[in-house]
């Protein structure tokens, strides 16, 4: 099964028989609480997922900013979305897929098979003329019951000592992993040994995913092949999400460090690096990117 869903599937799957469940995942750093995008409009038969209270557990800053619900806060809530044992998910926030990737993740991570990402998000289905909806959505509460520890996690301690024998990806913007900015944790830096590979570079200029050929030139140029063992962190553990489902598309598989940069810089006595990293795994240096000539073209 593929990770992505296009706007013409969705429309068709929508109009089935059996139609996926719709989950709004709208969300931003600068605008967390989508609901009243939500409200204004979205697809028919969505309902509003709060990224922040909904998939996360938020409250203590030495686990960080997004730290990964329980199993039964997560089954909580997916009940409450109208999730039922056996359905299919459909995942879309505004548009770079963010929020819907950490929805993705979780779902994975819970069990839930069946579960894609709509490429280009809510954009693409304005974009392509689709039927929108306005007002809140009250669906009937569903019965799923949630497994855990499907998708690969590390901790601090493995974050760590993880580019000693792979490839720890950072995912955040380049001037953030140089430290010279960091707008909103305690210290600027990153990881000893971590690999700057920004989530904005997955994208396509249209907001879509760029595909399989483009994603797996974009990680080789890294060093990385299907024998590596990789792992993802970035601010808060949400858009390390993004960079695992632009992995999966390439052909790989990743861990997420859950905690990432929040909880790394809310920790006393974790090291700090800083400035450009050219070093993937310890020793092995970096080719130098190709851009994204060939990419633009890879969907």
């Amino acid at each position: 099964m593929t990770l992505l869903i296009d706007t013409f599937e969705l429309a068709e799957a929508l109009a089935s028989s059996a139609p996926p469940r719709l989950l709004d995942v709208r969300w931003s750093l600068a605008q967390p609480d989508g609901s009243a995008d939500f409200e204004a409009s979205h697809i028919p038969g969505a309902v509003y997922v709060d990224l922040d209270t909904e998939l996360a557990d938020i409250g203590d800053p030495a686990r960080g900013r997004h730290p990964l619900p329980t199993r039964e806060a997560l089954e909580h809530a997916a009940r409450g979305w109208g999730l039922n044992d056996g359905d299919a998910v459909v995942a879309y926030d505004g548009g770079p897929s963010y929020g819907s990737a950490r929805a993705w993740w979780l779902l994975r991570h819970a069990g839930v098979a069946n579960v894609r990402i709509l490429d280009g998000g809510f954009a693409a289905w304005t974009g392509a003329g689709r039927p929108v909806a306005s007002g809140p959505s009250h669906p009937a509460r569903g019965g799923i019951a949630l497994d855990w520890d499907r998708m690969p996690v590390i901790d601090a301690d493995e974050a760590a000592e993880w580019p000693s024998h792979g490839f720890l990806l950072d995912a955040r913007a380049p001037e953030r992993f140089r430290g010279e900015i960091e707008p909103m944790d305690p210290v600027a830096g990153h990881i000893p040994g971590a690999i700057n590979a920004p989530t904005t570079d997955n994208l396509a200029e249209d907001g879509r995913f760029y595909g399989r050929g483009g994603l797996g030139e974009r990680f080789a140029d890294f060093g990385i092949d299907g024998a590596d063992d990789v792992a993802v962190y970035c601010g808060s553990g949400v858009t390390a999400a993004h960079q695992i489902v632009a992995l999966e598309i390439a052909g790989f598989h990743a861990a997420l460090y859950a905690g990432s940069w929040s909880e790394w810089a809310n920790t006393p006595g974790r090291p700090v690096a800083t400035g450009q990293q050219d070093f993937g795994r310890i020793g092995h240096p970096l080719p130098h990117a190709k851009g994204h000539v060939a990419r633009q073209q890879a969907r």
